[in-house]
């Protein structure tokens, strides 16, 4: 009776462990997610993981206020888009952005975005990381001789227009004016060089004093103006900057001359301090370039070319409609068009359009 008891238990035990076993095969199938038929694709959801977009940018620094925004936008535009994005700050440095893009070589990015610091130093290491396959966009600055795949920024030669039509009409009878421009070696400052001068051309203006604020360091500004003044005998009646940082520095000179809110003072970047000045009746006018928008187009267009897109074919999603000679080539081009801002037209196209808060552009006006 004993036996035939133990017998039993010996049974029900082995039943037990035998279900157990079966269970724990059934739940390991589970995990595995399933494999492919033969012959087939593994269609199963969420068991695979899709290796992302790998974008690299690089940019020039993080002094001009309007960098940060460009970054910030560029890199939330790219995530949403399924990229995961390196971002690079050579500050100020041609040596350490150059070291920079080997280091994105080398990452093996899918794209490289680059704000040159030179756009001449750089066009070496471009074409090393184009030889590597990588798709390399010029962001805002040109890149000579490299042959890159996309070239996005606003009109600069109509930037530099801008600005000489505010300063002429500033001065209807004419004047001396200086020019105080950023980078030599930024190809945009001769771009705008080329839209402003042909825009003052027989107003009876006349450029008095002209330099360049290398590395576009704004306090060089500040003493540019002094400079200025020294060789024309004090006389100036108006000033043509590079940007809004400059014009700020500019101003600052004009300040300690009691000449803040006399000199017409013309610069680009719709910057909030710029904004400021204008209300206030310092400066005259800025260009304002829509920034979100050159960061969001550049962002989309890296993950387009990173998933092999052209950007050249009209029926394309995106479509650069225009080329520009980069020196050895016709490279694609997306031109965004920037907007004269005085005080007259503030709220409709900075505040209204989102670009800057109307308590903080008029913070010091009762």
């Amino acid at each position: 009776m004993r036996s035939k008891r133990n017998e039993a238990n010996r049974t029900f035990v082995w039943l037990r462990l035998t279900a157990a076993f079966a269970v724990a095969l059934l739940l390991l199938s589970g995990c595995s997610g399933g494999s492919a038929p033969e012959g087939g694709e593994n269609t199963s959801q969420g068991t695979e993981k899709t290796e992302a977009i790998r974008i690299g940018i690089s940019f020039d620094s993080f002094v001009i206020e309007r960098w940060l925004r460009d970054r910030d936008v560029f890199v939330s535009t790219a995530q949403r888009l399924g990229a995961d994005v390196n971002v690079q700050n050579a500050n100020g440095e041609v040596g350490e952005q150059i070291a920079q893009i080997e280091y994105l070589i080398e990452k093996k990015m899918d794209v490289i975005a680059v704000i040159a610091i030179d756009g001449d130093a750089l066009a070496d290491v471009i074409r090393r990381a184009k030889q590597a396959g990588i798709k390399v966009i010029c962001y805002d600055r040109l890149i000579r001789n490299a042959g890159c795949d996309l070239y996005i920024s606003f009109d600069n030669v109509m930037v530099g227009t801008l600005m000489g039509q505010a300063l002429a009409e500033a001065l209807p009878d004419g004047g001396k004016i200086f020019r105080i421009e950023g980078s030599s070696s930024d190809n945009n400052v001769r771009l705008v060089r080329e839209g402003f001068d042909e825009a003052i051309r027989d107003t009876g203006i006349e450029v008095v004093y002209s330099t360049n604020c290398e590395n576009w360091l704004a306090e060089l500004a500040f003493d540019a103006v002094n400079s200025g003044l020294d060789e024309s005998g004090g006389e100036v009646d108006g000033i043509m900057c590079g940007n809004d940082d400059l014009a700020g520095q500019a101003i600052k000179a004009l300040t300690e001359k009691r000449l803040a809110g006399e000199i017409p003072v013309v610069a680009q970047d719709a910057e909030l301090s710029a904004c400021q000045r204008i209300v206030e009746g310092t400066q005259t006018m800025t260009v304002y370039k829509s920034v979100d928008e050159e960061a969001q187009k550049a962002a989309e267009f890296a993950v387009a070319l990173a998933k092999g897109e052209s950007v050249t074919d009209p029926s394309s999603a995106l479509y650069a409609p225009d080329t520009i000679d980069d020196g050895s080539e016709e490279v694609p081009y997306y031109p965004l068009m920037p907007v004269a801002v005085t005080k007259d037209n503030m709220d409709e196209v900075i505040v209204e359009g989102g670009f800057h808060q109307r308590e903080d552009v008029y913070l010091n006006i009762n």
